[in-house]
């Protein structure tokens, strides 16, 4: 069966303007999603990770190897791949639904059928009574609700989220990530899921690929073998963030035991030094 998103041996390598040298930020990574898997890429900070989702999303160009999507190399970004960003980026002077609605204007459907499906999507994120609100009116999670639905409401085959809850407080990202499954289960799309959140990583995944720093590329792939939906206070799910912890710190050149660090009820990865 084609995997809906394939990269084998890919490598990313940018200019230093400034010193006139190059930074490998990717080298030979080979990575491999299935049609309706929702897979978290976890690491530390500055190891890559973005420029992976970047290299998916079409935004940049692999150095060497290939990006492919449902078979075909990946040359442009395209409909087909919704990126959701940290930044949810709202348009300020568009209604919550006109920011939904926006890009449906490129696919030529009617400005009834584009508040419709604009509608739709905001129901499913729990907004439809903010339609008529601007940007500034909305919290932090809102407007990533928002940029969810935006996002939703042009049928992409898959999702691309990078750290889309990391700037929110727990308690409002706790409620999104059970927003983010329940909309995945309903809707069945790929997911490649950028974060540097251990537990984050294991309450949402179907599989974690670990990325290390360059020279290393996928330094594990771990299965995440618990049922849904999933209980994170269970003693399963903290068993499985440990074992995945084990890992990590397993992994020399990615993440030594000193720089796994609970955070509250988070556990993050922290940037190497």
């Amino acid at each position: 069966m084609i995997p809906m998103i394939e990269l084998p041996q890919v490598s990313k390598v940018f200019p230093n303007q400034e010193t006139g040298q190059h930074v490998q930020a990717l080298q030979d990574v080979s990575l491999r999603i299935e049609e309706n898997e929702f897979l978290c890429l976890l690491g530390p900070s500055g190891c890559g990770k973005s420029t992976l989702l970047n290299l998916v999303a079409g935004f940049e160009r692999p150095t060497a190897g290939r990006v492919l999507f449902a078979g075909k190399p990946v040359e442009n970004p395209g409909p087909d791949r919704g990126v959701v960003f940290q930044d949810p980026t709202l348009f300020p002077w568009l209604t919550v639904e006109q920011n939904v609605a926006f890009g449906l204007r490129n696919l030529k459907l009617s400005p009834v059928e584009c508040r419709r499906i604009a509608r739709r999507f905001l129901t499913s994120v729990g907004l439809d009574s903010f339609a008529g609100a601007r940007a500034h009116q909305l919290s932090g999670g809102m407007k990533q609700r928002v940029a969810l639905a935006r996002v939703l409401a042009l049928d992409p085959r898959a999702l691309l989220m990078d750290e889309p809850f990391g700037a929110l407080d727990a308690q409002t990202r706790d409620r999104l990530q059970d927003e983010l499954l329940r909309i995945w289960q309903n809707h069945r799309k790929t997911v490649l899921f950028v974060t540097h959140n251990v537990e984050e990583a294991v309450y949402l995944a179907d599989r974690v690929a670990v990325l290390a720093p360059a020279p290393d590329s996928i330094g594990a792939d771990v299965p995440i073998a618990i049922p849904r939906p999933r209980d994170r206070f269970s003693a399963e799910l903290r068993e499985a963030i440990m074992a995945l912890m084990g890992v990590l710190a397993d992994l020399p050149c990615c993440v030594l035991p000193s720089q796994i660090e609970p955070a509250g009820e988070t556990i993050l990865l922290r940037e190497g030094g």
